[in-house]
């Protein structure tokens, strides 16, 4: 196809095409790519699939340009693409377009075959002399040297040397849309191990020629990107928790669950598809010292994509772990290999502690992906203010507990790693309103990206020669429920960010935060009949509780401070709500009446406490003491209004009064539970261990204390899910709606990313 005639225009094989402009060429060209071609899609069907894209980006005058374009180079015509159009002398666009007609039919039995054909049909010249493509005039000073590099690859003496992975070369191509430095050096393309045949790379990467050729035409002087180049080294199927390079700098330990199995660790290199088991089952890896000590975390729980549980130390080469601490979420030995930075988890608060025991930093939201930096002054870490969500932003701080921000606000944030320099903090994001990119920031706070391609991009290490190691993750909360009346569970997800958040009283209406790529990771809220009809959008904000009836959402919208407003589900106006002295708002729960909501919030100054507010008038008032949380899943108001269960400043489980009357231990109560609900008669409590897969419910009797199980939930497919993370129950348990994270990744190296 012509890219430049699409572009362009011109008059070609009787075809007269106005021309659309080089936005409407690349960007058709990539949704064909992207969105219809086949692993083994032929001009003819290419012919099809670019036209769709055009209709489905412009309207029907551009798509008439765009199919005059492809049918001037007979696209259309099936076993006549195997020719060579007249291409005029000059264009580095139809030059290409030449080579992409001569790469798709050469014979794809072997790289070799095709690399031959490749160099024949650029360069002109005979095997054995050195690669020139021609594909720009002789003058114009640029070799697009990735030609090059891909035919130096196909005509490699071994096999399984030879470029041969469609899967990399994707892996590739979307990292040239993202590469942030430029060079005249030339394009990097990756090797890997053969694994499929050529006819699924050779099309993609025509396609790729075509349009950079038509972006550099009619320039004399261009730079051309450099690109890094990436080796994938895990191959299965499931979650990665952690990752580290070993003290060699090759060398890769990480943690993952693989098809459904419990997380464990394992190490692994880059020139080689094998990984082997160190035989630590649900374990973690936090870190790997430079004397090849790792630290890691043993009976791992998966919180937001990471591990935590009980900090140990074990050499790499193997032996028994020594258990040092419990509740521990990061740790990042100090450059020397001699001591530990942690996060320490304390009455529901975040601890950076250096050397453990010594606080240097503290929150009541969460910390995530703390690293030493390599002269070891500075300890670097994502701070997450709410508990909620994964957005904040980039910290440090020195050993004396000097606190500083560097980055801006981000609505999403996982994966932290100091430059080999030490001068740059890199980090995977997303912006608001962005997708998930490499970062770069420095300490003076000036920030960059480094690398934005499509999908979710977490950042797990650099070594000391500048190697990235990161992930490729395919992240996606979702959400099954059971309407009442119903046998069957049924998808309630609606984006990839499904999160449920409550349900009315009769069960017949889920209220839902989105808050994944979908809505560009800004919590944005919906509602939906668990009959399976069409969400519906109430607006932006984060929800926390449906009223019994189903007219109304309580939502957290802006801050700092945090407003607390009632989003109509019908036609209405919103109401905010009196904050009084409230500055923070974490979870939420309607009274049975409909007219009272109880909140779980904190005032400056002071630790996070539950009140409860007349939605009728008047300020929040608290009901218990500074330090008790309610969870942030379910609704623990009793049907008769009267009590609330909590949890204790002691981190007990306890009934608390609304009015009057002294709270009491909810007997029964396993170490790790959650309450979650009442049930219908008020006699008994739901409680479950959150994050477990499967998730199973257990009915406390108030009175005695005595335990049944009452329900084991968990998705059909369970390969990367790593937890429940909220479960809501209506009808007197007869309807329900839970939520799971789950997470596809892949581990890459990559090289030459600055």
């Amino acid at each position: 196809p012509r890219p430049y005639l699409i572009a362009q225009g011109g008059e070609h094989n009787g075809c007269d095409i106005t021309g659309q402009g080089i936005d409407v060429a690349q960007q058709t060209l990539f949704r064909g790519w992207r969105t219809y071609f086949s692993r083994t899609v032929t001009f003819n069907e290419a012919y099809t699939d670019l036209i769709q894209a055009a209709s489905d980006l412009y309207g029907p005058a551009v798509t008439a340009e765009v199919t005059k374009a492809l049918q001037s180079v007979e696209m259309d015509q099936p076993g006549r693409c195997s020719g060579i159009a007249e291409v005029a002398p000059a264009s580095a666009v139809n030059h290409a377009g030449t080579a992409m007609t001569t790469l798709f039919d050469a014979t794809p039995d072997t790289a070799f075959n095709v690399g031959q054909e490749m160099w024949l049909k650029f360069s002109g010249a005979t095997p054995g002399r050195t690669l020139n493509f021609q594909l720009l005039p002789r003058d114009s000073g640029v070799r697009p040297a990735a030609f090059d590099s891909t035919v130096r690859h196909c005509l490699e003496k071994r096999p399984e040397e030879r470029f041969q992975s469609a899967r990399d070369l994707a892996f590739q191509l979307d990292a040239l849309a993202g590469a942030s430095t430029t060079s005249a050096a030339g394009l990097a393309v990756p090797i890997s191990p053969p694994r499929t045949g050529l006819r699924a790379v050779l099309l993609p990467l025509g396609f790729a020629a075509v349009l950079a050729a038509g972006l550099l035409a009619g320039r004399r002087t261009v730079t051309i990107p450099q690109l890094p180049s990436f080796r994938q080294v895990t191959f299965r199927r499931g979650s990665v928790s952690g990752a580290r390079f070993g003290p060699d700098g090759e060398t890769i330990v990480y943690s993952a669950a693989w098809d459904a199995a419990p997380v464990h660790i394992l190490t692994t290199r880059p020139e080689r598809p094998e990984s082997r088991s160190l035989g630590f089952d649900s374990a973690g890896v936090f870190a790997v010292s430079s004397s090849g000590e790792m630290a890691i975390a043993l009976e791992c729980e998966f919180f937001w994509g990471g591990c935590h549980g009980i900090l140990s130390r074990v050499p790499l080469e193997g032996g028994s772990p020594r258990e040092m601490l419990k509740d521990v979420h990061e740790a990042d030995w100090t450059p020397d290999g001699e001591d530990l930075a942690i996060v320490h988890d304390v009455a529901e608060r975040h601890r950076l502690e250096f050397p453990p025991g010594h606080v240097l930093y503290e929150t009541a939201g969460w910390i995530s992906n703390v690293r030493f930096s390599p002269k070891g002054d500075l300890i670097a870490f994502v701070d997450h203010p709410s508990p909620l969500d994964d957005g904040g932003w980039v910290a440090v701080v020195d050993r004396a507990g000097t606190y500083r921000a560097l980055s801006k606000g981000l609505s999403s944030a996982w994966g932290l790693a100091w430059s080999a320099s030490g001068d740059e903090v890199w980090f995977t994001a997303a912006e608001f309103g962005r997708g998930q990119a490499l970062h770069a920031v420095t300490l003076g706070g000036k920030e960059r990206v480094v690398l934005r391609i499509p999908g979710r991009l977490i950042l797990h290490d650099v070594s000391r020669a500048g190697r990235v190691l990161l992930a490729r993750e395919t992240a996606r909360t979702g959400l099954f429920g059971l309407a009442p009346g119903e046998t069957t569970e049924r998808d309630l997800s609606w984006f990839d960010g499904s999160v449920a958040t409550d349900l009315s009283r009769d069960g017949r209406t889920l209220l839902l935060c989105e808050r994944g790529e979908g809505t560009r990771a800004t919590a944005t809220v919906y509602l939906r009949a668990t009959d399976g009809s069409p969400a519906v959008k109430l607006g932006e904000g984060l929800p926390l509780a449906l009223s019994p009836d189903g007219s109304w959402a309580a939502t957290v919208q802006g801050g700092p401070p945090e407003t607390l407003v009632l989003l109509p589900t019908g036609p209405d106006e919103t109401r905010k709500l009196p904050a009084g002295p409230l500055i923070s708002y974490l979870a939420g729960s309607f009274f049975p009446s409909g007219d009272r909501i109880l909140l779980l919030a904190s005032e400056a100054g002071h630790e996070r406490r539950c009140y409860v507010q007349d939605l009728k008038g008047g300020l929040p008032r608290a009901v218990s003491p500074e330090g008790a949380s309610v969870e942030f899943v379910g609704n623990t108001v009793s049907p008769d209004g009267r009590f609330f269960v909590a949890r204790s400043p002691e981190g007990q489980i306890t009934v608390y009064p609304v009015e009057s009357g002294a709270p009491h231990l909810l007997a029964g109560v396993k170490e790790g539970e959650s309450a979650l609900a009442w049930s219908e008669d008020a006699r008994g409590v739901l409680v479950w261990p959150r994050e477990q897969l499967p998730a199973r419910i257990y009915r406390v009797d108030v009175a005695t204390g005595a335990r049944s199980l009452w329900k084991e939930l968990k998705p059909k497919e369970t390969t990367g899910v790593v937890g429940i993370v909220t479960v809501e129950v209506a009808a007197g348990g007869r309807a329900y709606a839970y939520t799971y994270d789950q997470r596809q990744a892949e581990l890459f190296v990559a090289d030459g990313l600055r």
